[in-house]
């Protein structure tokens, strides 16, 4: 899955190419992969519609 996500440690918005769909604790969709600029874990909450794809 290929989302945009912001990277705390760049302090900019990057996309990432591979990542994955995960559910939280409650339940809630979120995509998670690592920043191609510095490798640091970033996440992005998704929508229901969005995690299907």
């Amino acid at each position: 899955m290929e989302f945009e996500g912001y990277c705390v440690k760049c302090r900019t918005k990057r996309t990432i190419k591979q990542g994955t769909v995960v559910k939280t604790s409650k339940g809630r969709p979120m995509a998670k992969g690592a920043c191609p600029h510095c490798g640091t874990t970033v996440t992005r909450f998704i929508s229901e519609k969005e995690s299907k794809e």
